[in-house]
């Protein structure tokens, strides 16, 4: 749309009058980036490590004894104290056994009475010189034979009573019930799993730690023993798969000592309470270890200009002027810091809040602009 000439006079003379009235127009105000100087602090970082949890006594359940399954006592994912009964197989035959072992135990001890009664007789008689040394001698050795019938019956009787207890299968931890493969019924053997008992009251979770990690961690004094290392570490974090953490923290508690030649790692173990119940065997997720960087550079991740592969700050000349230079960074794993292992020294002055706006060479700092406001 065109302005009639008319409108042109009329707009002159309204801008005329305002400068006349002692009107300003107003003035473009240029404010100062947000700005931090360079220097060095200490800052934890989590580490993490893939992990897998098993209970701390996983116990696979197996029968001690042949013979038919007659009851499953516990189903699956049942939590279960020490002693709950598990299985019961059919005792019937371990039974008769003990029977027939306690009934040649009564023989044995009835045919030790006798050869005692016969070896004190003939002891007497020889005495008095009424019989042989040779049926003495005789006697005795037959008492002997007796007497050690008997310790092989009481051993057959403990034996019995040992398999009839094999019939009633018990759980040796507390713990919860895993898989139960079998049925009512079928026909089991000593080779036959019956279910696993994952002793839950404690839980591990198995990781590798990078050898270099172990070395840090050493103190002085501990002359590089992995046990001795261990103590220096401090607690841990377990972190489920969807990103939930677990209440209760945890300690590494062992490590093997050997370097895995093909990763550069070492396995170890963190122990980690369960009184609730809430971690399973098979849970997988990851251990978080708190590591402890001193006397280091540390900026904000917004100060932090990506371009392509390369990561640049915007570091401020004595002119205040700005001048992309690139860094080397690590990720501190909170998700607001960098670490800078190159690029910018202490007492360098960086633009941190804007830096995505800046220009090479722009002017950053107003110092007399700040001073009026």
């Amino acid at each position: 749309m065109k302005i009639q000439p008319l409108k042109w006079l009329s707009l002159i003379g309204i801008a005329i009058s305002m400068i006349s009235c002692g009107i300003d127009m107003p003035e473009e105000k240029k404010t100062s980036y947000e700005t931090m100087t360079i220097e060095k602090q200490d800052i934890t970082v989590p580490i993490r490590f893939s992990a897998k949890l098993k209970g701390q006594s996983d116990v696979v359940i197996s029968p001690q004894v042949s013979g038919q399954l007659m009851q499953i006592c516990v189903s699956e994912g049942q939590q279960v104290k020490k002693g709950t009964i598990l299985f019961i197989i059919d005792s019937r035959n371990a039974q008769l056994e003990l029977e027939a072992a306690q009934a040649n135990l009564q023989a044995a001890e009835a045919s030790a009475n006798s050869a005692k009664l016969e070896y004190e007789s003939n002891k007497n008689l020889f005495e008095k010189n009424i019989v042989s040394r040779y049926m003495l001698d005789n006697s005795e050795n037959a008492y002997k034979q007796a007497q050690a019938a008997v310790s092989q019956a009481n051993a057959a009787v403990s034996r019995a009573k040992v398999n009839l207890g094999f019939c009633t299968i018990t759980s040796p931890v507390e713990g919860i019930i895993g898989e139960i493969p079998v049925s009512e019924g079928i026909q089991i053997s000593p080779g036959t799993q019956l279910t696993i008992v994952s002793g839950n009251t404690k839980m591990e979770a198995v990781f590798s730690v990078p050898e270099s990690v172990l070395e840090e961690a050493v103190a002085e004094g501990y002359e590089g023993k992995v046990g001795d290392a261990l103590k220096v570490f401090p607690d841990v974090t377990f972190m489920m798969k969807n990103g939930t953490e677990y209440s209760h923290k945890g300690r590494i508690t062992s490590a093997t000592g050997v370097v895995n030649a093909a990763t550069g790692t070492i396995a170890c173990k963190a122990t980690f309470p369960n009184p609730d119940g809430q971690l399973y065997s098979g849970i997988q997720g990851s251990i978080i270890l708190p590591y402890n960087n001193e006397n280091v550079i540390v900026i904000p991740q917004y100060a932090v200009v990506r371009l392509q592969d390369k990561a640049l700050v915007y570091k401020v000349k004595d002119d205040n002027t700005a001048t992309a230079v690139t860094v080397t960074i690590e990720d501190t794993g909170n998700g607001k810091d960098f670490i800078v292992t190159s690029g910018l020294n202490v007492g360098d002055k960086i633009v941190t809040v804007g830096a995505n706006n800046v220009q090479d060479g722009e002017q950053v700092l107003f110092p007399e602009a700040s001073k009026n406001e």
